[in-house]
């Protein structure tokens, strides 16, 4: 296991998982949406957003990404990878991470990427909220999910104490951590 994708929900716990594992896995890390966010929350073209990945994962024999993004990437990253890890934590446990995490940023000013910064309106308010979407987004990866990733090596994380041993078991040597035989089209760790 050398270049892994992340994927899952808002909340998830994506980018601390991916940063942890690329650590463990002695490779670069890389968060999608420092790649697709410009300055003023402006979004890459589904071009320039190409263009930035496929120039990171050129710059190392192994990488961690995290993010989703496959309407802009398509598989490009999936493709690329030998391993993608889906954080497919209980929607109550991706929610109150979401809500503490949020929080924290607006009451700090924490800087995201290229400048930009969240606020509650955009955090709560409206159709395209960030809470609206984690919520949207949960049951659709979950329907979609399974069927578009059949083809590729899904590692299925459902609880936090399965996101804990996974990275216990992450080495540098690029030995993947033990999983059960198939589940279905998703691997469950």
């Amino acid at each position: 296991m050398r270049r892994v994708s992340v994927v899952g929900t808002s909340g998830s716990g994506k980018t601390t998982f991916a940063r942890a594992l690329a650590e463990r896995l002695g490779v670069p890390f890389t968060e999608l949406d420092s790649l697709h966010h410009g300055p003023g929350w402006t979004e890459a073209s589904p071009e320039e957003l190409r263009e930035r990945v496929e120039a990171a994962m050129a710059s190392s024999d192994g990488w961690v990404f995290d993010g989703n993004y496959e309407t802009k990437l398509g598989d490009l990253v999936w493709e690329a990878a030998d391993t993608i890890v889906w954080l497919d934590l209980p929607l109550h446990v991706s929610l109150g991470r979401l809500w503490r995490r949020t929080s924290r940023r607006i009451r700090t000013g924490e800087e995201l990427w290229n400048g930009n910064r969240e606020s509650w309106r955009a955090a709560f308010w409206g159709r395209e909220s960030l809470f609206a979407w984690a919520v949207r987004s949960h049951f659709r990866r979950r329907r979609e999910f399974p069927a578009r990733a059949e083809r590729f090596a899904v590692v299925r994380l459902r609880s936090p104490a399965e996101v804990r041993a996974f990275l216990d078991g992450a080495s540098s040597s690029g030995t993947p951590p033990a999983t059960p035989a198939p589940a279905g089209p998703a691997r469950a760790a």
